[in-house]
C-alpha cells in the first residue's frame, strides 16, 4: 500500500475490530492488513491505546458525519428511512457497536460507546417524537431499534443469520410506528 497515515491506521483498526473484536487491534496484525511494516505504526502512535483511540474517534465522527447528513432531510419519517438504510447497509458499523459494546467493562470504550449510543438513540427518538409519538413512546420503540441493530450484529456474529432481512427497513419503520410512503 506505500505511505499510510494516521487514518488509515484507524480505520484498518476498525476493520480489525469489526472482524475480530477489541483484541484483533493489535500492532502486528493492523500493519498486515495496510501491507505495512510495524515500524509505520510508531511514526504515527506512541502505543495500540493510542491507535484504540483514534479508532474510536474515527468511529464516533463516522456517527456525527451520517447525521449531519440526515440534518437535510425535513421530513421526520423520511429521516429516520434514511437514518435506517444507511444503518442496515453497513453490517461493519452494527459489527463494531456490539463488539465496543462487549469490551464496555474498559472505561474508556464504556464511555465512548455509552456517548456514541446515545447520541444515535436521540437522533432516533427525536425524529419519533417529531411524529407525533410522546415522548415515553418514541424513547421505548428508539431503544427496541436500536437493540434490533445490535441485535442482528449479535446474531450475524455466532453465524445463525449472515445479513439484516431483505425488507428490515421496513419491518422496523413499522415497529417504530413511522408512516410508510405511499
Amino acid at each position: 500500500m506505500g505511505r499510510v497515515n494516521a487514518e488509515d491506521w484507524a480505520r484498518a483498526a476498525l476493520d480489525a475490530l469489526a472482524d475480530g473484536g477489541l483484541t484483533a487491534v493489535a500492532v502486528e496484525p493492523v500493519a498486515a492488513r495496510l501491507g505495512v511494516s510495524k515500524g509505520s505504526f510508531y511514526w504515527h502512535f506512541a502505543n495500540r491505546h493510542a491507535l484504540v483511540e483514534a479508532a474510536l474517534a474515527l468511529w464516533e465522527s463516522h456517527t456525527e458525519q451520517v447525521i449531519a447528513r440526515l440534518t437535510d432531510v425535513g421530513d421526520p419519517a423520511e429521516r429516520m428511512r434514511a437514518l435506517l438504510e444507511l444503518a442496515f447497509a453497513d453490517p461493519a458499523d452494527a459489527a463494531i457497536s456490539f463488539r465496543l459494546i462487549s469490551a464496555a467493562d474498559d472505561p474508556f470504550i464504556a464511555e465512548v460507546v455509552r456517548r456514541v449510543s446515545a447520541r444515535r438513540l436521540a437522533v432516533m427518538r427525536a425524529a419519533l417524537e417529531e411524529l407525533g409519538q410522546p415522548a415515553a413512546r418514541a424513547w421505548d420503540r428508539a431503544v427496541a431499534g436500536y437493540s434490533g441493530y445490535l441485535g442482528i450484529a449479535a446474531l450475524t456474529r455466532i453465524g445463525v443469520v449472515e445479513t439484516a432481512p431483505r425488507d428490515i427497513v421496513a419491518q422496523a419503520l413499522a415497529e417504530l410506528g413511522v408512516p410508510q410512503a405511499r
